[in-house]
């Protein structure tokens, strides 16, 4: 399924350009609604100041010259009220004055009335009713103007926001591109290289220092690898040879049967030798794969040992040696597999104890929860840059790949007892001090 990708900048100026517009568009709202309240009470102060002018001037007119005057004094002041309109009526409901409709006195939609009462005791029904009225079209305008200016206001800042976002958006992506450009870089024969910023921000060094760590960690694991296959190459390669060489040979000319069982015989070893090797390969990866130990009842380590002990007693006594547990403790672990880390120790302190010493497995507990069996032996000397590595596969600590007599161990087998130590959680150890070599393993208790 294919996903559609989309532009941070673009994506990310939208929102701020739409979030700025709806601020502006708010606060905008807020300041016309304010202002236009106070143009209201303004035009309504105003309208009441010109009808209380407009009523004591009549009042006067009238205690001065009667009807007579008033009409006078309306009809002379009609030109200067332009934009209003006054209408006048007796007290039983008669019209006295009234603007024309037309000219300077013709109104808007845009228009506010007040009526009140003059006292007129000098006209007959001693009083006029009042309306006057004035046309607010210009504010009307001005604030139609100011709406439509505030809403360009409003999108022209939203687009000036979006562009300005845009452009500091990508600017401050740039350091992305730049990454990308160096992860593009990176290649199988190139492993070495590592990201860097000249001016890393702080959100993307977290990424940074992640990506270079895995790198480091895949460095290494494609340089084992490289290693291990060449390892394997040249691990398979002996027995390889050695049956197509032996089965040239018996093949070459007519050879007796026992001279052709033999060469089955050394063949069937060869064989045998390299079936164990792909076992062995098979169980590394399935335990780099994150396989874990099935654990089962807890057991007493020392009573497992014993018997891995018993199961080497005839090269233990060949090659003179005696072994001696010390310690215990009960663990819930997957016998099979600790007793097969136990016995390639045990095969491994055989090999190179000095004969006549004592070898000795100890049992102890390390931490809470977790037990460590260590194997001790005296024995040559283990170069101190060695001892790390003592756990890889195909490593052996004097650089050579066989040796007489020792054409059995392929060099996987402290491998395996890392392997077995991991899958319970444990570790593997190793240190050789004063001509004394310890090699072991911990693991969790259950």
């Amino acid at each position: 399924m294919t996903t559609c990708s989309h532009s941070i900048s673009h994506r990310l100026s939208k929102q701020v350009a739409l979030v700025t517009m709806v601020v502006l568009g708010v606060l905008f709202a807020c300041a016309w609604a304010s202002i236009r309240m106070l143009l209201m009470e303004k035009n309504a102060e105003d309208l009441h100041y010109r009808a209380k002018v407009i009523a004591d001037i009549v009042e006067l007119e009238a205690k001065n010259g009667g009807e007579v005057a008033v009409l006078a004094r309306v009809q002379a002041d009609a030109p200067m009220r332009a934009a209003t309109r006054l209408e006048l009526w007796r007290a039983d409901g008669r019209p006295f004055y009234a603007d024309p409709q037309i000219g300077p006195h013709a109104m808007s939609a845009h228009t506010r009335s007040q009526d009140f009462v003059i006292d007129t005791p000098q006209i007959a029904g001693g009083s006029l009713k009042a309306r006057y009225t004035m046309d607010f079209a210009s504010d009307a305008k001005l604030g139609k103007s100011w709406a439509l200016l505030l809403v360009f206001v409003t999108f022209a800042g939203g687009a000036l926001v979006a562009a300005g976002t845009l452009w500091r958006v990508r600017s401050q992506l740039r350091p992305l591109k730049t990454l990308a450009a160096q992860t593009r870089a990176i290649s199988p024969g190139r492993l070495d290289q590592r990201l860097h910023l000249h001016d890393p921000a702080e959100e993307l060094l977290p990424w940074v220092e992640q990506f270079n760590a895995l790198m480091e960690r895949l460095e290494r694991a494609y340089a084992q690898l490289e290693g291990f296959n060449a390892d394997v190459a040249h691990e398979l390669r002996t027995p390889l040879a050695n049956l197509i060489g032996e089965t040239e040979v018996a093949l070459s000319r007519e050879r007796p049967v026992e001279s052709l069982r033999d060469t089955l015989v050394s063949n069937l070893e060869e064989l045998q030798r390299l079936s164990a090797m792909v076992n062995d390969m098979l169980f590394l990866s399935q335990a780099d794969r994150g396989a874990t130990a099935r654990r089962g009842e807890p057991v007493s380590l020392a009573a497992l040992v014993r018997r891995v002990v018993d199961f080497h007693e005839a090269p233990i006594e060949e090659a003179g040696l005696r072994v001696q547990i010390e310690g215990d403790a009960t663990a819930a672990v997957d016998e099979p597999l600790v007793k097969r880390a136990v016995s390639n120790l045990l095969g491994n302190a055989t090999r190179f104890a000095e004969r006549g010493s004592t070898v000795v497995i100890r049992i102890a507990p390390e931490l809470p929860e977790r037990v460590q069996v260590v194997v001790q032996n005296a024995g040559p000397a283990i170069e101190p840059e060695y001892l790390p590595r003592l756990f890889d596969r195909f490593f052996r600590a004097d650089g050579s790949r066989c040796c007489d007599g020792d054409e059995q161990h392929h060099g996987l087998g402290l491998a395996i007892v890392a392997a077995i130590a991991r899958m319970h959680a444990g570790a593997p150890l190793a240190e050789c001090r004063d001509g004394t070599t310890r090699i072991g393993f911990s693991l969790a208790a259950s």
